[in-house]
């Protein structure tokens, strides 16, 4: 297996291009199961979850081509002839569960195993059976599959998620589109990969309204047809490669992006001591003194702090002037980069959901190993400020949700190289 080795190379600059958001796209590519026309997606990232949705929607029959360097995909779904998403292909995504809701509302069946993805809590999907079924479906759940029906098509109702969970408000948005009558979702996930969606689906034929707000309505309709739609931003890679001068030092400004994608993140860096600027292009961001300000963090659903930022963020704060304390409180066991920073000399108290992080001078190099996505970026980040070398070994994680890292990284002075080699 691919390793990833950083050494420490002081400031950095130059421009980071930043790719269309992995979580929107693998959100996107379902609601081609929506319509027999063709849908075409732009600015999609170059990833292999994309890879791996790409695969699953071919084993249901729908044909998917890749254009401009990966940057285009055509899907068309007019020759469906599989409802079964196997456990081979869901087992390495949790985002295959995103299937269920449109076969089900276009067909009125889907068997959809129930999915896999990184080892970071139980997330199980229970909301996303919930909506479904108070829109009518009959669900059974049997040998690790979801066994779905809706004999008489989908039908609008009111739900309330007693939790808020981006996945199951996609999948139930995606479901409403095809039920007859109104759905209202109320206590939805506002997340900009939900407004992406609502978008693309609203070119598609579908009425919508509520986007971005925690309740959203849905006028049921009879068909959707074809669209052509860019992916928006990758707020999570914006927010990782907004890090990198503020780690390293130096002045970067990553291409593409928008404060109103990472608000929050933004005030968590700014009351750090990191300089974030808004241009015509994007965010230059930059850290001017020698050492960041401690700050404390608590995950939050959108608007709040992502979670898929805190492993990152953590990597920062070990270099902190004093004490940070970061709260997990969306997924169980996120805090698994916790050792591999510990190795690197990093001073890091975990207990339960918090994680008490007190700054050091200095890290240092080391062999450390990726336990998930954004663990293996966080170990990255903390090498291009440490001192010698740091080996990333399990690679396979971050080529899951960053596209060419080695090569986004060089281009602002990173040292940083990919090698083949048993991890």
């Amino acid at each position: 297996m691919d390793r990833i080795i950083v050494e420490g190379a002081g400031p950095l600059y130059g421009q980071i291009p930043t790719a269309g958001a992995k979580n929107a796209c693998l959100t996107l590519m379902p609601a081609t199961l929506l319509s027999d026309e063709p849908l075409t997606l732009t600015n999609a990232p170059r990833l292999s979850d994309i890879r791996t949705m790409s695969t699953l929607l071919q084993s249901l029959g729908a044909e998917v081509q890749t254009l401009n360097d990966g940057q285009v995909l055509a899907l068309s779904s007019h020759g469906l002839n599989n409802h079964t998403a196997d456990y081979d292909i869901v087992r390495k995504m949790r985002a295959s569960i995103l299937v269920l809701g449109p076969m089900l509302a276009r067909d009125g069946r889907a068997v959809v195993s129930l999915p896999g993805g990184c080892a970071i809590g139980a997330r199980p999907v229970d909301l996303h059976l919930k909506a479904l079924e108070a829109m009518g479906a009959d669900l059974d759940l049997r040998d690790g599959y979801v066994h779905a029906e809706a004999k008489g098509g989908l039908k609008g109702a009111t739900f309330e998620f007693p939790l808020v969970s981006v996945g199951a408000t996609e999948n139930a948005l995606m479901a409403a589109t095809l039920a007859k009558g109104t759905t209202v979702l109320k206590n939805a996930a506002r997340e900009p990969e939900i407004v992406d969606l609502a978008q693309c689906l609203r070119q598609m034929g579908a009425r919508i309204e509520g986007e971005g707000t925690s309740e959203i309505t849905i006028e049921g309709v009879d068909r959707l047809h074809g669209a052509t739609h860019p992916v928006v931003a990758d707020r999570i890679e914006l927010g990782t490669y907004m890090l990198v001068p503020a780690i390293a030092g130096g002045e970067v400004e990553i291409l593409g992006g928008r404060i109103a994608l990472v608000e929050a993140f933004v005030a968590k860096l700014r009351e750090a001591g990191v300089e974030v600027e808004e241009t015509a292009t994007g965010l230059k961001v930059s850290r001017k003194a020698d050492r960041i300000r401690a700050v404390d963090v608590v995950t939050e659903p959108f608007p709040g702090f992502p979670t898929d930022l805190q492993a990152q963020m953590m990597a920062l704060l070990c270099l902190a002037d004093g004490t940070s304390v970061l709260e997990e409180t969306i997924f169980e066991n996120r805090f698994m980069h916790a050792p591999e920073l510990i190795r690197m000399g990093a001073r890091i108290d975990v207990q339960g959901g918090t994680a008490t992080v007190t700054g050091v001078d200095k890290l240092k190099g080391a062999p450390v190993m990726a336990t998930d996505l954004r663990a293996s970026v966080s170990l990255i980040l903390a090498g291009l400020a440490a001192e010698g070398e740091t080996v990333v070994s399990r690679v396979y994680h971050l080529d899951r949700g960053y596209e060419r890292v080695e090569e986004k990284l060089s281009g602002v002075g990173a040292k940083i190289r990919r090698v083949q080699g048993d991890d």
